[in-house]
């Protein structure tokens, strides 16, 4: 067994879980973009505005708290099933 090999086996685990809470993070601010060009929301919003409006801090501390109980969510019912 080479060093590549090992350290190549430690860190797939890793990037999986990074390429997963990516993923859960565009998620949620693919819904958010979707929730501001509704017919409630008014006419006439630019996708800068929307985007502007949707990208704070507090948006972006959510997504990242739901990203990760969304993972650990998951990996529990993958090793569970």
């Amino acid at each position: 067994m080479t060093a590549g090999s090992a350290n190549h086996r430690l860190l797939k685990p890793l990037l999986r879980a990074v390429i997963e809470i990516a993923f859960i993070i565009f998620l949620f601010y693919a819904n958010l973009l979707m929730g501001e060009f509704t017919v409630s929301n008014g006419k006439g919003k630019t996708l800068a505005y929307a985007f502007n409006d949707i990208l704070t801090r507090a948006n972006f501390v959510i997504a990242l708290i739901s990203a990760f109980v969304g993972y650990v969510v998951f990996e529990h019912l993958r090793k569970k099933l």
